[in-house]
């Protein structure tokens, strides 16, 4: 669509959003964090710096001293960039790839790991595979690198973990949200919240979307109610709990395919599939519960248990093969079904104090879950052929399936751990951060069609130790070294087969050193160089032909970043990654020196807002990325390349604010992200939104 129109559709749109228009809630202040001890909120009002987190100790630890790279952000940044899923806003964040997913989930690769399922909600797993919505998701935290420590099996490059809206004990809040962009996309949002008595506090979030965008046929939508509610129950116990629907429908989106090793130009728009069979439906029910209880000022527990159903399903035709000298394609598809159910209990005491001269924060924890998981697939058959000629819009020949599914499984996992930890204080220059895991991890699960059933069982320990050197108080140098691990069913745990219930798990190793800089109350620096080994995955031995394991990569690089407020009227988010990785060992997928796939030398974002009164700001962001394999068969390359956005802002009076984002101002063509070399993301061309919010 040319960029006039799409500019005069925002224009006719506009009216639209001064109906329901909005405010989005800034991070809860402070002094009612102290009153909602459930869920720890520390972002400053209006910024984008957070000086703390619990989830990567699992204790109220700044972040100054923990000993692992952590990028947060805050709901201040995520609003004032007009993001809404976490995958946009994880192309803010340097040393982050975002994969295509098959146009029907999140999907990441930190640190060179491809993952469907590192994702996590206020410390819970939360590894079905969907798409994230950040409506009512205060901040959004990436810790990279391996360690089961805390996380427990996966993660091998680090995991991804949102946390929620807490509920409001000491104020009333009514904050409504409308947006439209130029491709006809729109959105309204609510957030309200409110004391029901000096010991009661609720907050609802609830947003609705239709999609729209560049390519062609596609649409959908998404549904998403959490209402939570919060109760001190005495002075030293609170309680939350949180329910989550989740209704998401959309067109299945797989890009475009490849030609002479690059991604196809001039057909960015072209959909390779048919808007009849091509869509998702996901309908998830997470219920979340946490209690806290301080037995004292130096001895505290939390306790948590989440259940959450997923029911979803997802059909799909796409290119499977590069565009031919004769401009022809080749297409494929299937449909899949999964339903899934976990629950997932935590719990944590904490003990702070001295033994001696030594300062002590002492972590001792269990986590135990089961998950069970019945899926199925049918693969397409094409009657009259499955090659179709280039066209700006193709014609899809037809398209049958099998009633008997050409594969089919039940899979159950269960899981317990107990860890301990210790940050120790060793005077004033020097802490110690210190850590054992041990996990005891079970799969079964039938072949329905081959009738084959599978067990397989591991027990790992998981260390974590760290050292934090602080010549002065804002300042830290740390060293860390840290280990994960996955079973080799993979992060979805898919059926096992003879090979994979006698291989033993992947392992993870992570080898970091860095400096962590609070330049200012409102302002921190983090420098981190790192190298992360993965060993243990499947390669054929070339003698007997057996399944062996044999496979290695190893991902080094360099990451720095820069976050939070520089003076009363700039804040910025400045990150940039330098990484390489490659194969270290010959597997039947890849040769020795193979590089990884979607793993960009370098990575840069920037944004920034700068406020010239109180009532007007401009943001300015740029992502660039360089050059990247879409898979490692090296055969295809994603060229770089360098985004730029803008926005700006009007508070039309003290709680109406008007805000326009321009996606991608020069309206750079560019491949983001991939699936396979012939599944290529393209980027959406110049794009508006207007954003209407009003507080009460």
């Amino acid at each position: 669509m040319p960029a006039s129109l799409r500019f005069s559709r925002i224009a006719l749109a506009a009216s639209a959003a001064l109906g329901p228009i909005g405010w989005a809630a800034p991070a809860m202040a402070d002094e009612a964090a102290a009153d909602a001890p459930s869920i720890i909120v520390y972002g400053r009002p209006d910024g984008y710096d957070l000086d703390k987190t619990p989830t990567a100790t699992k204790t109220d630890t700044p972040l100054i001293d923990v000993p692992q790279t952590i990028s947060v952000i805050s709901r201040e940044q995520m609003d004032d960039q007009g993001v809404t899923s976490l995958g946009e806003a994880l192309r803010h964040v340097a040393g982050v790839s975002l994969g295509q997913g098959e146009g029907h989930r999140d999907q990441i690769t930190l640190r060179g790991q491809n993952s469907t399922a590192d994702f996590f909600v206020d410390g819970i797993r939360d590894d079905a595979q969907y798409y994230r919505p950040l409506y009512n998701v205060e901040r959004i935290e990436v810790l990279k690198g391996a360690n089961a420590m805390i996380f427990g099996r996966g993660g091998g490059g680090g995991v991804i973990n949102r946390v929620s809206k807490a509920p409001e004990f000491d104020r009333t809040r009514a904050g409504l949200a409308s947006s439209v962009d130029s491709f006809g996309a729109w959105s309204v949002a609510a957030d309200l919240g409110a004391p029901l008595s000096d010991t009661i506090g609720t907050r609802l979030n609830a947003t609705y979307e239709e999609f729209n965008n560049h390519r062609q046929d596609f649409g959908g939508h998404f549904l998403g109610i959490t209402p939570t509610i919060g109760a001190h129950l005495g002075d030293a116990t609170s309680l939350t709990l949180t329910y989550e629907y989740v209704e998401d429908r959309r067109i299945t989106d797989r890009g475009v395919p490849s030609k002479d090793g690059l991604p196809l130009t001039g057909y960015d728009d072209t959909f390779f599939g048919s808007p009849r069979i091509n869509h998702s439906e996901v309908t998830a029910h997470l219920v979340h519960g946490r209690i806290d209880h301080a037995f004292s000022d130096s001895l505290k527990a939390n306790l948590s248990l989440q259940f959450a159903d997923y029911d979803k399903f997802y059909g799909n035709v796409y290119a499977s093969s590069a565009v031919s000298a004769a401009n022809t394609v080749t297409l494929a598809g299937y449909d899949s079904s999964t339903d899934r159910q976990n629950l997932i209990g935590q719990g944590n005491l904490i003990w702070t104090g001295n033994t001696g001269s030594l300062g002590h924060t002492l972590l001792l924890g269990f986590e135990a879950g089961d998950q069970s998981t019945l899926a199925d697939r049918h693969t397409a058959t094409f009657p009259a052929g499955a090659t179709v000629t280039l066209a700006e819009r193709i014609v899809v020949p037809a398209v049958a399936f099998p009633t008997t599914p050409n594969s089919k499984s039940q899979s159950d996992v269960t899981f317990w751990s107990a860890y301990a930890q210790d940050q120790i204080d060793l005077g004033d220059l020097v802490k110690i951060v210190g850590g054992i895991r041990f996990d005891r991890f079970t799969i079964s699960s039938t072949n329905l069609v081959s009738g084959f059933a599978g067990k397989r069982s591991d027990s790992k320990w998981s260390p974590r130790l760290g050292l934090i050197l602080k010549p002065r108080e804002n300042v830290s140098l740390y060293t860390s070294y840290a280990k994960s691990f996955l079973p080799q069913s993979g992060d979805q745990f898919a059926v096992l087969d003879a090979t994979s219930a006698a291989l033993a798990p992947e392992e993870f190793q992570n080898l970091e050193a860095g400096v962590k800089w609070d330049i200012t109350d409102a302002l921190a620096f983090t420098g981190a160089v790192y190298r992360l080994d993965r060993n243990n995955t499947r390669a054929t031995d070339p003698i007997t032909g057996n399944t062996v394991l044999s496979g290695k990569s190893r991902t080094e690089g360099v990451e720095f970043s820069l976050v939070g407020r520089v003076t009363d009227s700039l804040d910025v988010s400045l990150g940039y990654a330098l990484q390489d990785g490659e194969i270290r060992a010959t597997t039947t997928a890849a040769p020795a020196g193979r590089k990884l796939a979607q793993l960009p030398r370098h990575q840069a974002s920037a944004w920034a807002r700068y406020n010239f009164s109180k009532s007007f700001g401009l943001g300015l962001g740029v992502i660039h990325q360089s050059s990247q394999f879409a898979t490692i068969s090296n055969h295809v390359r994603l060229p770089a390349f360098t985004r730029i956005d803008a926005a700006a802002y009007y508070d039309l009076t003290r709680d109406v604010t008007l805000q326009l984002n321009v996606e991608n101002l020069t309206d750079t063509d560019y491949f983001p992200a991939a699936h396979t070399d012939n599944n290529i993301s393209t980027g959406r061309p110049l794009n508006a939104k207007l954003t209407l919010r009003v507080k009460f």
